[in-house]
């Protein structure tokens, strides 16, 4: 589980699938606590348009035997930049591809995008119930209000 990003110049990904996630042992395996990853400045491409759509991403999970190496994310994430995909399937997917590799106790994902045609869209999912006895931080990333 040797890192293959961190402390080495890493160039961007070209897409989200030739990005590669690092994952390191939990320090704390055993217990449950919980990690908080905010990505305020997320993009991606309309995958109609062409035109970028911008999203402020929460991701919380609960560790099982490893945690995301956090240099690997923020490649994954900036992967998304030249990739075209609905917003629906940008969040649901970044959620689904760290449980898939990661296999945490719990995660959760919040996609809060900015207005396309006049709409903001705001993406949730979460891999199950979280575990027990958890506490659960609000996100508190506020809804869109324009210039109010």
């Amino acid at each position: 589980m040797t890192p293959r990003h961190l402390g080495q110049h890493s160039a961007l990904p070209a897409s989200p699938d030739a990005a590669v996630l690092d994952y390191v042992p939990n320090p704390r395996a055993g217990t449950d606590y919980m990690i908080r990853f905010a990505a305020p400045e997320f993009t991606s491409l309309c995958p109609i348009t062409g035109a970028p759509d911008f999203a402020h991403l929460v991701i919380d999970y609960v560790p099982a035997d490893t945690i995301v190496e956090s240099k690997s994310l923020k490649l994954f994430l900036g992967s998304f930049r030249n990739h075209g995909a609905f917003h629906e399937d940008c969040t649901v997917g970044i959620g689904q591809r760290l449980v898939a590799e990661m296999a945490p106790k719990w995660l959760r994902i919040g996609g809060y995008w900015y207005p396309r045609g006049g709409i903001p869209i705001d993406v949730f999912w979460q891999s199950g119930p979280p575990p027990a006895g958890l506490w659960l931080p609000a996100q508190d990333v506020p809804g869109y209000r324009g210039r109010g």
